[in-house]
């Protein structure tokens, strides 16, 4: 029965490839392919969870392919299913082949028909991985491949500049629980000495004394879970996003934000309560984000006058039950929540653009205004101060953007040295010369050798935020943003021995992608004049291919996983110990800018309204 569960995660992608291999025109294809894939499927999942049950609901694990392997560490993947696999993938199933249906006619003679039928499928190829994940590696592999699918679909019409705009902001969110996630493997590697497995995670006994004998360590992974969590299903604080994300089309939106991935924290703290089940005090974090999610989003719900909105902020209500219901231990419970929040949300949104015609109708014709009545000035005040509140969101969106993100931008921008290009030629001698002392090493100190690590960590994170806060030339910040993965790459060597292969395969695709993305900058400013990034170009109206081109590397640099990157980035992280909570945070933080950056260049380049006047205009907002 296990190997039954590779066909479940890899049909999708054989369906994504084949629909990037048909032309945009040929939507009767691109759809049935669509269909073809999600109806089987549907049908196999649900004959595999009916033959599962009969057998009496046995847990698979199985560990299929070791991708990375050496006497200190092993990186592989594993599949594993139990009650929340077969709720989750069976939800997964029949709603992605529902809106599937419903998109056929939805996005007909869309331009970006194709786009989005391919975009569909890598979303549920990375869903189905996350859902049959049986380790951290593998699980995050999916997690990734959510969050980018996330920004393509919200910037799905990417000649608006709202759309666009919010996508990147969404993916600032899911990137910050990428490095939650990471963070959290990063600990795990030194707290078991080895790549665990959630099957692992239900031995209670060795659960209950790592906690009592590494308190320290199991208290950072839990919290770091419970973040990643927070921020994948729009909890407090981080609950804006979600309203953000809906300027993508309706059907996107109602399998994204409505059904299935804005569940995904859920998940993830169902497959992770046998390790922090036990410990009170997690269990009233976690209750604590959910009741008062629950209560601030459904005081904003009541107030706002866009239905998606409306909608998005209903669901981020019931989510936050969701999170009461796991930390209390009521297991079955969330997943019947799940099921229902999910199939309400997905229908809620589907309809949301006739049901509101006719409540506009209804309105227009059978409006009663509110009877006048004689009400105590104490809650009179009370009642519009909420009001108030309620309908700028609680001030949460812009006190996470000054508090969270505005300093790094103002720290990045302050960064003088790297404004021009001798600035960039001192780092690179200033990076040449920590190379040539590395060869004095075994002279120097171990606790030098640390501090010295953390000052080359601190420049690479410098040279990352001056890329992320650059708003003139991009081939400068591309320039910044590699020399900073070189300070990395250095300030790991300089910590711990590290096998020269590992560096190796971390460059190789690194080096890849850097040279194409330069090679695509290159080419766009000869054929343009010009990349600044001070405003949108949209390029991509007339150089799609470059623009993917771009995309690719853009990813590749960032360590998705589509390149040896991903796997080295794991494996850099193991050669930080367990306390050196400084030197972690600072590369943590390099990688978050690092993808945001790139990414940003790309919206800023490829996306938005063409600068060129003989294109159409859109309007701002989808």
């Amino acid at each position: 029965m296990s190997q039954m569960l590779q066909i479940f995660i890899f049909l999708p992608l054989l369906g994504f490839i084949a629909a990037t291999l048909v032309p945009h025109k040929k939507e009767g294809v691109l759809a049935g392919i669509a269909l073809a894939v999600l109806g089987i499927q549907s049908l196999g999942i649900l004959s595999f969870i009916s033959y599962w049950a009969y057998l009496g609901t046995p847990i698979l694990d199985y560990k299929q392919w070791v991708l990375y392997k050496n006497p200190h560490f092993e990186f592989f993947t594993n599949y594993y299913f139990d009650q929340v696999s077969a709720v989750f993938a069976a939800m997964g199933a029949i709603l992605t082949f529902l809106v599937v249906v419903f998109s056929k006619y939805y996005m007909h003679r869309e331009q970006g028909f194709k786009r989005f039928f391919v975009t569909l499928l890598a979303f549920y190829f990375g869903y189905n991985l996350i859902v049959f994940s049986g380790n951290f590696e593998t699980l995050f592999i999916g997690w990734e491949i959510l969050g980018i699918t996330s920004f393509l679909l919200i910037g799905f019409y990417r000649d608006r500049y709202l759309p666009v705009k919010n996508g990147i902001k969404v993916l600032s969110f899911y990137r910050l629980g990428d490095i939650c996630l990471i963070l959290a493997m990063w600990m795990s590697h030194h707290l078991w000495h080895k790549n665990i497995t959630f099957f692992e995670l239900t031995q209670a006994e060795a659960v209950l004394k790592l906690f009592q004998e590494h308190y320290f360590e199991a208290t950072f992974i839990a919290l770091m879970i419970v973040i990643a969590a927070a921020i994948k299903s729009a909890q407090l604080p981080f609950f804006t996003w979600l309203p953000r994300a809906m300027e993508g089309p309706t059907s996107s939106s109602a399998i994204f934000y409505g059904s299935l991935s804005v569940h995904i924290g859920v998940f993830l703290l169902l497959r992770t309560y046998p390790f922090w089940g036990d410990q009170w005090w997690i269990k009233g974090i976690i209750i604590a984000i959910g009741l008062i999610t629950s209560i601030l989003a459904m005081l904003i719900a009541r107030v706002q006058s866009s239905v998606k909105t409306q909608i998005a902020y209903a669901s981020i209500t019931q989510i936050g039950l969701m999170f009461i219901e796991v930390a209390l231990g009521f297991e079955v419970l969330a997943l019947f929540h799940f099921a229902g929040n999910a199939f309400l949300r997905t229908y809620q949104l589907l309809v949301s653009p006739s049901v509101l015609s006719y409540l506009i109708h209804d309105m227009f014709f059978n409006f009663k205004p509110r009877p006048t009545q004689v009400e105590r000035p104490f809650w009179t005040k009370l009642r519009h101060g909420i009001y108030v509140l309620s309908i700028k969101e609680w001030n949460f969106d812009y006190q996470l953007s000054k508090f969270l993100w505005y300093p790094f931008k103002r720290f990045g921008t302050g960064v003088i040295l790297l404004s021009k290009k001798g600035g960039l030629l001192l780092w690179l001698v200033l990076l040449l010369g920590a190379g040539a002392a590395y060869a004095f090493k075994a002279q120097v100190s171990g606790q030098t050798q640390n501090y010295l690590a953390i000052i080359l960590a601190a420049i690479a994170l410098t040279m990352v935020l001056k890329a992320f806060a650059e708003r003139e030339n991009a081939l400068h910040a591309w320039q910044i943003a590699l020399l900073s993965q070189l300070f990395t790459i250095l300030s790991i060597v300089w910590n711990a021995p590290v096998e020269m292969k590992q560096i190796l395969l971390y460059l190789s695709g690194t080096l890849i992608a850097a040279a194409v993305g330069y090679f695509a900058l290159k080419r766009v400013r000869t054929l343009e004049g010009e990349v600044e990034l001070n405003h949108y170009h949209g390029h991509s109206y007339e150089h799609p291919g470059m623009a993917l081109l771009f995309l690719l590397s853009c990813l590749g640099l960032g360590g998705f996983p589509i390149t040896p990157t991903f796997i080295a980035i794991d494996l850099m992280f193991t050669h930080i110990s367990a306390h050196q909570i400084v030197l972690v945070f600072l590369i943590a933080l390099n990688f978050l800018f690092l993808e945001l950056t790139f990414l940003r260049m790309y919206t800023r380049i490829f996306l938005g309204q063409h600068q060129k006047a003989y294109h159409p205009i859109a309007f701002k907002s989808s």
